[in-house]
């Protein structure tokens, strides 16, 4: 794999154009003024709404505006994602955030407003104004938070302390991505370098031990020692919400985070009690793990290293993108010649580079396209995770092509069903196309892990956010100590008694970037259970489900996103979709045992 020591370094057609959204800085700032200037005109609806034309006029204002902030946000944000240290791009973003405040309290006044007027008067003013139509369904949403929205006053006070609540989120995004510098570690030539996270992944899965040790001290050095600092920021992340929680009269923090998808608690509390008694074949795993590696202890380090040795594991970015399209094939001819093009058109930002954000995510981007930022690493991880991220775009692509804006974002809770069917396509597929045992080997190997990683881990997180919410709103006090003594103990639970616990394992929770927005880990458990039972259908040949999965993709938010998923069979509140998922785990263990 090749270290790039700058972005310029970069082959351009590896790298992000975003000129797609705005061709010049200076077309942004004009972007940005009239953002600014129409500011005012919405606040003037403020009071002035009395029939069904001014109602009207201020939805389509609004929808303008904000169709434009995005555009101007978005381009500041992946400014400073492709290197975090930049200052020139930084002050970009603040200006977007500080526009986004200015906005969100130009507009505070309508949710009050339009939860004042009565249902039938809202009824006659969309049946005098057709135009109102299209505004029809998110209008009576509306109704359903009526209990949970505050007075004019308020609302507006809120909104202005909008960027002082995600200050948290901020800090740890800087200390994390800017600020941080890990441990030095020795490379291949005896020298002492610095550690980046493109260099712990590979390091932790080396096959030397003492090289896994020392990334892995190195790697969670400096969160050992910002422990307080981080869970300072991260307790006053759980108290803001569950102070907001209880200003809106929500039950609890994790109701809260459910009712805007209408998922039912039951969904939450069925995935983490159904896993947690079906720990058993990961804590056999756990003792297959040390077996393998012929350990008289098995500690954190050894948990990520492949147990197949001496497999090829290098494969360039082209020869992922092949891969990945021909895999995806049952999904039809339209999706791959789609998903095709992505890359030609600069869609995907590739390679780690000094400052870039870690880790990938998709950025749908309505009226432009999907942005996919990657780290690629040329090996089977990075293989996965462009078909992941490959899996949201198309999600982006399908439901910005096949609705109209109003509905055509999608909820977490959905998003990672697309995600994760692309990996499980994609891991079936090469389990079939392989002869070599020992590859087939490493691939049920790296099924098993990923398994973990995507579900096992993510329901832990998922405990451990409820657990320390449940903490801040019986009012017990939360630091770097209770953190840790919920991490350990969790982790020991989903890890069994074969692991012996480094001091660094109780730190864990110190790094984890998804616990700034709250109780969203869990959707990639439920996410990747789901796409397990809809991919093997489709593999088998179902096309009821291959044709309710590709409409699914195609419908955004035009449905609640628990009854999206229930389109295409999956019913989350029934404990048997988490046990199917539990028992390929658990088959995949036998397997790998016998092999």
């Amino acid at each position: 794999m090749k270290t790039y020591k700058s972005r310029e370094e970069v082959p351009a057609h590896e790298k992000w154009n975003l000129e797609d959204i705005f061709a010049t800085q200076t077309e942004w700032e004009e972007a940005y003024n009239s953002v600014n200037d129409q500011i005012g005109n919405l606040r003037a609806f403020n009071g002035e709404i009395h029939d069904a034309k001014s109602l009207y006029h201020y939805l389509v204002l609004n929808e303008e505006v904000g169709y434009l902030f995005k555009k101007v946000y978005v381009y500041a944000m992946l400014h400073v994602d492709i290197d975090t240290r930049k200052s020139t791009a930084q002050a970009l973003l603040d200006r977007g955030k500080q526009l986004s405040v200015k906005l969100s309290s130009a507009k505070s006044f309508f949710m009050p407003f339009l939860l004042s007027l009565e249902e039938e008067t809202l009824k006659n003013y969309i049946a005098e104004v057709s135009g109102l139509k299209y505004f029809e369904e998110d209008l009576f949403e509306a109704f359903r938070y009526k209990k949970h929205v505050l007075r004019k006053e308020q609302e507006e006070v809120l909104s202005q302390l909008g960027d002082a609540l995600s200050t948290p989120s901020q800090t740890f995004g800087m200390i994390n991505n800017a600020d941080i510098k890990f441990g030095e570690v020795t490379n291949e030539a005896g020298e002492k370098v610095e550690l980046t996270r493109g260099m712990y992944t590979k390091l932790i899965e080396d096959q030397n031990r003492d090289t896994r040790k020392e990334a892995y001290i190195a790697y969670y050095k400096p969160y050992v020692q910002l422990q307080n600092t981080i869970a300072t920021t991260l307790a006053a992340a759980i108290k803001n919400n569950v102070t907001i929680s209880k200003m809106r009269q929500y039950p609890s923090a994790l109701e809260k985070s459910l009712f805007d998808d209408l998922v039912p608690k039951e969904v939450y509390d069925n995935l983490i009690q159904t896993t947690k008694a079906h720990l058993e074949p990961m804590r056999r795993y756990a003792e297959l793990r040390k077996q393998i590696l012929g350990l008289d202890e098995l500690r954190a380090y050894d948990l990520n290293v492949p147990l197949v040795k001496d497999v090829k594991d290098e494969i360039s970015f082209d020869e992922a993108y092949e891969t990945m399209l021909t895999s995806l094939k049952p999904l039809g001819s339209d999706y791959v010649e789609t998903l095709r093009s992505f890359k030609d058109k600069r869609y995907f930002d590739v390679r780690e580079t000094p400052g870039k954000r870690s880790g990938a995510y998709n950025l749908g981007l309505y009226g432009v396209h999907p942005f996919i930022l990657l780290n690629h690493r040329d090996d089977l991880d990075s293989l996965f995770t462009l078909v992941h991220e490959s899996g949201h775009a198309m999600h982006s692509w399908y439901s910005s092509k096949h609705q109209p804006q109003i509905s055509a974002g999608y909820s977490i809770f959905v998003a990672e069903v697309a995600s994760t069917v692309n990996e499980i396509l994609l891991i079936r597929h090469l389990l079939k196309m392989t002869e070599d045992p020992q590859m087939k080997k490493h691939l049920i190997n790296h099924f098993i892990d990923g398994f973990k990683g995507t579900f096992f881990t993510q329901v832990m997180f998922a405990e451990f956010e409820q657990m320390t919410h449940e903490k801040a709103e019986n009012g017990e006090p939360l630091n770097a100590t209770v953190f840790s003594d919920i991490y350990e103990k969790i982790f020991t639970k989903y890890h069994g008694e074969e692991l012996v616990l480094d001091n660094e394992v109780k730190y864990g929770w110190s790094r984890i970037p998804h616990f700034y927005r709250p109780f969203y880990v869990y959707k990639y458990a439920t996410g990747y259970a789901s796409a397990i039972y809809l991919a093997d259908r489709i593999l088998a040949g179902d096309q009821n489900t291959l044709k309710n999965y590709l409409q699914f993709l195609k419908s955004g938010s035009s449905d609640y996103p628990f009854e999206l998923l229930k389109s295409t069979g999956v019913d989350l509140t029934k404990p048997e979709f988490i046990e199917n998922a539990l028992a390929i785990f658990a088959e995949l263990v036998d397997e790998f045992d016998k092999m």
